[in-house]
């Protein structure tokens, strides 16, 4: 392979990585987090679960710690939460309390919060999630989440 195909080779990738890279580097908001959550609190709340996950990251990168381990990929979360929460009973109602957002640079940030479901048999616990501006938009990458 010659310079010059080389050069057009190597500009397609980056043309490419640019391509799915998001826009909007700025930092994240604490008000921007909160919407997520209050969309997730709402889906949950109505059972719509697809549409409770559906603020996570569509890639199989995605990775969510609980109780029964990692589960990674939005599309496994999914039947994850299908199989745990298949009644209202079941999935009680969701609130969440934001405790903390904390930047990450731009275009992530560290959140720290609780949960509570209010159901026969109450649960509760703290959750850490990341973040990230992705090509997708807003949407949590990471969710590491415990009873307590």
């Amino acid at each position: 392979m010659g310079p010059a195909r080389t050069l057009s080779a190597a500009t397609a990738i980056l043309v490419a990585g640019c391509a799915t890279a998001p826009d909007d580097m700025t930092p994240i908001t604490r008000e921007e987090v909160q919407t997520i959550l209050d969309a997730q609190a709402a889906a949950w709340n109505r059972g719509d679960l697809a549409g409770f996950v559906s603020t996570y990251w569509d890639d199989p990168r995605l990775t969510f710690c609980g109780a029964r381990g990692v589960v990674r990929g939005r599309q496994d979360l999914l039947a994850t939460f299908e199989r745990g929460y298949p009644t209202a009973e079941a999935r009680g109602r969701l609130r969440f309390t934001l405790v903390e957002v904390r930047p990450l640079g731009t275009g992530a940030a560290l959140v720290l919060g609780r949960y509570a479901l209010d159901r026969e048999a109450p649960a509760e616990g703290w959750f850490t999630l990341i973040v990230e501006r992705t090509a997708q938009g807003l949407a949590i990458t990471h969710d590491h989440s415990s009873g307590s």
